[in-house]
């Protein structure tokens, strides 16, 4: 089974945005096709009945799965932003870190960095999924 990267990446991305298991998708291990669904959205395609339990399809990880939460802000800061780790890891100490962690990246101007850094990572993190689950990428 082959699956075109962006689409898993574009799969990857929609799980990641919901909160909770929200936002779903499988794919299918003989197929490659990705099966999505939403708690909030009726225009998305059902999934199939055994998509849970007969072990043809694998669910796409979200962020948190892959480590590109929290543990990705502290390595990004450890190396684009040394003097200002500390702070860093308080923002992240309570909640509403993203929106005050963005505000720091404009102030320093590492906006731009921070979204490669982290495209770079999500990219790195899916590519090491697929080959642990077998998964060929084409594309």
């Amino acid at each position: 089974m082959a699956v075109n990267f962006s689409e898993l990446l574009e799969a990857f991305e929609f799980v990641s945005s919901g909160g909770g298991g929200e936002n779903t998708a499988y794919l299918g291990k003989e197929t490659g096709k990705i099966y999505w669904h939403s708690d909030w959205a009726d225009d998305v395609e059902e999934l199939p009945d055994d998509v849970e339990d007969s072990g043809r399809y694998i669910p796409i990880p979200d962020k948190r799965e892959l480590d590109l939460g929290k543990p990705l802000v502290l390595i990004f800061a450890r190396h684009h932003l040394p003097d200002d780790c500390d702070k860093v890891r308080e923002i992240f100490s309570r909640a509403g870190a993203y929106a005050r962690f963005k505000d720091l990246l404009e102030h320093r101007g590492a906006v731009d960095r921070w979204y490669d850094f982290g495209q770079k990572a999500t990219e790195e993190a899916l590519k090491t999924w697929c080959a642990d689950n077998d998964i060929e990428v084409s594309g």
